[in-house]
């Protein structure tokens, strides 16, 4: 019997009025979703509010690490520069016979999201003006999206960030909104949605990357459009869809003795676990800024499942249970016996904004996130994890737009509890309810590889920019400015 949440469920104001909840630069941050009233969205509203955008602008201009050295990465890239010009298409296409040049799109895409970024933080409009003539040249050009059956990625993926775009420069001199706002509709949601109620194929045959991205893209363009029944498509698909984007089918076993969860690609690789950490992250993320705590959906599911992620991808072991996918139209089922090692401890840009909602905003204990987080460095974006696609999955720049103040108890307590779904399914591994520990401590080896505890570190609260310099090489400079030390990145596509 499948379930339904009412919309009214979903939505868990955190105060009267509509709109992002305000941060005080410096101060601590909101631990409540930003309210969103039930027919209208907040703007800026996807991944960055504008209080978000604030608390980048003055941390930067404070000279405050380690936002200092997020920004640093931004401006070293060459997309990040307002002397980029835009390569519109007619039609892109990924897969099948056509030519493959939806790299003219993602570079594009990834050009004009980190013009925008530096534009809301720097006030410099040389980079709003170029961020807007990239959103513009595609509106104008673009007259459709092909390819095999990957266009359902190139969609999603790039759905989503197109939107996130369209979102920071709302309301920017020139930008023409509407044609930008048709272009989403016209050709990016219509495979969106045809991959979330697909026919071909098993239902369980596409990994969940491949609906991940879609809701994404669903999700972004809902708000972008102010189009409400877009956004709660998503929402009730990640308690009650078919597919492997929903959330106990992307999360199909917990273990509740040591607070971790499979996630349902950890025995095809590692490279598209972490995808998927990062596209979930992204839905959640984007649902907390209007209103809707997904993060929290399932006694924190996500949670569990990026401990799990970042614990394998340190080189701890984790428990597995075999997983058995349903492959092609006949759903042919193939077992999947042992966890992959397949780029196991590569780097994605995918840890910031899971760790800081979980540790920052809400209090919660996330030793392995923390641990991948520091050994991530500084994390960029589109370009700086190699030139195919897998290293634009991610708008990334996660330090410099997702660190924040760990908030109060009281602020931590005052957020809302998410919507409750009854379809919901336990793992038979473990169950979906409580944990009864933190992330990896019942194994014993979490102290070895942090010199505390996990229950200690959330005890102590721990200095995360101690840890983070230390792992990363990254040393403070008079100003406020850094010097980096590079660091090798595996690279590989994502898809």
């Amino acid at each position: 019997m499948t379930h339904r949440i009412s919309r009214r469920s979903m939505l868990k104001a955190a105060g009267a009025a509509t709109g992002a909840v305000a941060i005080g630069i410096g101060t601590g941050v909101a631990a409540s979703p930003a309210t969103a009233a039930s027919t209208s969205f907040a703007h800026p509203g996807m991944l960055h509010t504008r209080a978000d955008l604030e608390r980048m602008a003055a941390k930067v201009k404070a000279g405050a690490a380690p936002y200092t050295a997020g920004f640093a990465k931004l401006t070293a890239g060459r997309h990040s520069q307002s002397a980029w010009r835009p390569n519109p298409q007619a039609t892109v296409a990924r897969g099948g016979s056509d030519v493959q040049n939806y790299g003219a799109l993602y570079n594009d895409v990834h050009a004009a999201y980190q013009n925008a970024l530096r534009w809301k933080i720097t006030g410099d409009t040389a980079h709003a003006d170029t961020a807007r003539d990239i959103c513009n040249a595609w509106s104008g050009t673009l007259k459709g999206i092909g390819g095999g059956s990957e266009v359902v990625l190139l969609a999603g993926i790039y759905g989503y960030q197109f939107a996130n775009v369209g979102e920071l420069m709302r309301g920017y001199p020139g930008f023409d909104l509407a044609r930008f706002q048709d272009m989403m509709v016209k050709h990016f949601y219509p495979m969106n949605r045809h991959m979330m109620y697909r026919k071909t194929n098993c239902i369980g045959h596409y990994w969940a990357n491949w609906d991940l991205c879609t809701m994404a893209s669903t999700m972004a363009i809902g708000i972008l459009c102010d189009d409400r029944a877009k956004f709660d498509e998503v929402v009730d698909y990640f308690y009650n869809g078919e597919g492997n984007g929903a959330l106990d089918k992307a999360i199909p076993y917990v273990y509740n003795d040591v607070g971790l969860a499979q996630w349902q690609e950890s025995g095809r690789d590692q490279g598209h676990t972490l995808m998927g950490i990062g596209l979930m992250g992204t839905i959640c993320e984007m649902a907390w800024n209007q209103g809707v705590d997904l993060y929290g959906a399932d006694d924190s599911r996500f949670r569990k499942a990026c401990e799990y992620v970042a614990r394998y991808n340190l080189g701890h072991e984790v428990p597995y249970t075999a997983y058995t996918w349903k492959n092609g139209v006949h759903c042919v089922e193939t077992v999947q016996n042992a966890i992959s090692e397949g780029g196991r401890g590569g780097g994605r840009p995918v840890w910031a904004r899971v760790y800081n909602h979980y540790a920052n905003r809400r209090g919660m204990a996330m030793p392995n996130t923390r641990e991948m987080l520091a050994r991530s460095g500084p994390e960029g974006g589109g370009g700086h994890y190699g030139p195919n696609s897998g290293g634009f999955d991610e708008l990334g720049f996660g330090t410099l737009a997702f660190t924040r103040d760990k908030a109060t108890a009281a602020e931590a307590a005052a957020s809302p509890s998410p919507p409750k779904s009854p379809a919901a399914k336990s793992g038979t591994s473990g169950t979906s309810g409580s944990s009864k520990s933190s992330a990896g401590q019942s194994s014993g080896d979490v102290g070895a590889q942090g010199g505390k505890s996990d229950k200690d570190l959330a005890a102590t609260g721990a200095s995360d920019l101690a840890l983070w310099t230390a792992a990363t090489g990254v040393t403070a400079v008079a100003g406020g400015l850094l010097l980096l030390r590079r660091r090798g990145q595996t690279r590989r596509d994502a898809e």
